[in-house]
């Protein structure tokens, strides 16, 4: 029977009543960082979730770092953290000493069981070689430098390639052709397309966009997350579902992404945010990558609500530490959907001048 024989009007009251404490404390105890932990302890359970996802991304971290099988965080951040020793200007004769020999035991025991993807290998083989190379010996390095040479003497080599996977001059990157007109006309034509003419989406072409989105930045190298594709219109519909602002066109969406943060690629909890920034980049990225494949798309809000959240994580069979994101919905559009205005600030609004 549960509470629908209670008048809504009662309902409404006893809501506001219980919240009352909470409204009337809310600025007191603003003032501290511990008594708005109070707050929270006491009056809202909004970052419950949020706590349990980061406590368990520390633990599922800790034990990955067990099985490099299974965890690439480490050995990626590790190898990038040397690439900016390398391209340090001047160059430190010695630097990276605080973690070069949990690294190089880590790259032993990832090329020992032959887990490492080709190109992630070839990268963190050719980065190592190059920091032996220009960094002096201390007693550390050396023992480094052993570890190291100890794994590339017992297994075969990283597929090579000219030229080698380490930091390179500025002027050696990839010319572009892309013309600030042209990168504003793709943005201007990338908008938020919610209708569309049914069509299947190739899973080619979004392996093709996904490839390319990969190149966006990523805090540490690390790329700490997951791109979930819907295999037909059905789960696309079922994914799209779960998120409140799709009610009313979910059902036309042929293909539906879900961008979701990995919290088990940190140790800290002061990273828990880059799960977000670097999902958002990548987003981005893809979106655009899309646009340029004939394909339309349209960013989905994701907020924190325990209904949503337990839906989609049952769908998806997320543990608790994999933080959805954002979906994405993408199609071909439909030629006489309409697509909202949606007027945009410019600089003059958005740019804050800093003087010192």
């Amino acid at each position: 029977m549960g509470t629908r024989w209670i008048p809504t009007g009662v309902k409404r009251a006893l809501r506001w009543g219980l919240a009352l404490p909470g409204r009337l404390l809310a600025k007191p105890l603003s003032r501290r960082g511990w008594t708005a932990s109070v707050y929270y302890a006491l009056f809202s359970g909004h970052f419950s979730r949020e706590h349990r996802a980061v406590l368990l991304g520390k633990a599922r971290f800790a034990e990955l770092l067990r099985h490099p099988e299974a965890h690439g965080a480490f050995l990626r951040r590790g190898i990038h953290r040397l690439e900016k020793g390398l391209a340090m200007r001047p160059r430190r004769p010695v630097f990276g000493e605080a973690f070069i020999e949990p690294l190089t035991a880590y790259y032993g025991e990832a090329v020992a069981l032959g887990v490492l993807d080709p190109a992630e290998g070839r990268w963190a083989r050719d980065v190592l070689r190059a920091y032996f190379e220009a960094v002096a010996s201390t007693p550390v390095i050396t023992r480094a430098r052993a570890q190291f040479e100890a794994a590339e003497a017992a297994v075969p080599a990283f597929p090579r390639s000219e030229p080698p996977a380490i930091p390179y001059a500025s002027a050696a990157r990839p010319g572009a052709s892309v013309t600030f007109e042209a990168l504003q006309a793709l943005a201007q034509r990338r908008r938020a397309v919610r209708w569309y003419d049914g069509r299947p989406v190739p899973e080619a072409l979004l392996r093709q966009a996904i490839d390319l989105a990969a190149l966006a930045p990523s805090a540490c190298n690390r790329q700490p997350f997951w791109v979930y594709s819907s295999a037909d219109a059905e789960a696309a519909v079922a994914m799209a579902r779960c998120a409140g602002g799709t009610e009313g066109w979910a059902e036309n969406i042929p293909c539906t992404l879900a961008l979701v943060g990995d919290l088990g690629n940190y140790s800290r909890e002061r990273d828990r945010h880059l799960i977000y920034i670097d999902s958002a980049l990548f987003a981005m990225q893809l979106m655009l990558a899309l646009e340029t494949l004939g394909l339309a798309t349209c960013p989905i809000n994701w907020p924190d609500t325990p209904v949503a959240e337990t839906r989609l994580a049952k769908l998806l069979g997320l543990t608790p530490e994999l933080r959805p994101v954002m979906l994405v919905s993408v199609g071909y559009a439909l030629e006489d959907g309409l697509v909202p205005y949606s007027q945009k600030k410019g600089a003059g609004v958005l740019m804050r001048r800093v003087s010192v």
